[in-house]
């Protein structure tokens, strides 16, 4: 695409809109936007899978920008995460997808498990983070530290926040990518799996839901940030508009969000 057909792109993006009607949105949850006719939730017994269902949705659907502005695109979300998006440009794609598996382990006090890696492959630790490590940058990289006052371990919402706000900063698509478990057949997608393309530009978006039929053929909603940092919002479906917001394993080895295309092999899921 060149640079005259992407600019009128936005432009007819931007036009849309403002004349679009968003509405409000009239589900409370995650787990409570129904399934497509003929289909059901998954009965699960995990709990990243269970705390996603909770995860509350805002009654407007309007993405708003971390600097307070309206994204651009107002035509790709079907709801919005009821999720701070913070005051900086950091929590993009993979941040997002971070900070909900991140959010979920703080909730059960599993500390250690909170773990990201930077791009040079230096591990940022939550439980370390509240007995007092640091990093201080020295030309590219990090370096460990001690925070002042360390005799005091922090495990307060704004020291995790903080924790937070340095993994943005330093981690990304092409570490996540890494440190993801690649998935050899994708019809053993999960709530919880990211779709994920390392690279500049790269994109990542995880499976926050799941429903089947009696045949077993599955349906899952994607949620997802962008460029540059905005709310976290379940995305529609493009390509299948009956079955949309929910996408299904198609014949083909894409699968079309509104602004990405991923394939299939890109699939990845947490390391246990």
């Amino acid at each position: 695409m060149n640079r005259y057909h992407m600019l009128l792109t936005n432009v007819i993006l931007l036009l849309l809109s403002c004349a679009l009607d968003l509405g409000l949105n009239p589900y409370p949850a995650i787990g409570a936007i129904p399934p497509p006719p003929g289909y059901h939730r998954i009965t699960t017994t995990d709990p990243f899978t269970n705390w996603l269902r909770t995860i509350p949705l805002k009654k407007d659907r309007t993405v708003f920008l971390y600097d307070g502005r309206r994204k651009y695109n107002q035509t790709a979300q079907f709801a919005v995460l009821d999720i701070s998006v913070g005051h900086q440009d950091l929590q993009q794609c993979a941040d997002a997808v971070m900070r909900l598996r991140a959010e979920w382990l703080y909730t059960r006090k599993n500390y250690g498990a909170i773990c990201f890696y930077t791009q040079q492959g230096v591990r940022l630790n939550f439980l370390e983070w509240t007995k007092g490590q640091r990093f201080r940058l020295s030309g590219d990289r990090l370096i460990p530290c001690t925070r002042q006052g360390s005799n005091k371990p922090c495990e307060d919402r704004a020291c995790f926040d903080e924790y937070l706000l340095t993994v943005f900063s330093y981690c990304g698509t092409l570490s996540l990518e890494r440190q993801l478990v690649p998935i050899s057949h994708f019809q053993d997608i999960l709530p919880g799996d990211v779709l994920i393309k390392g690279g500049s530009p790269g994109h990542a978006m995880m499976v926050v839901d799941m429903a089947e039929d009696a045949a077993g053929n599955k349906v899952w909603l994607l949620a997802q940030s962008y460029m540059p940092a905005q709310d976290i919002h379940v995305v529609v479906n493009p390509v299948e508009g009956k079955l949309s917001p929910w996408y299904s394993i198609r014949a083909d080895t894409q699968v079309v969000t509104p602004e990405w295309t991923f394939s299939t092999d890109q699939l990845r899921r947490w390391p246990k």
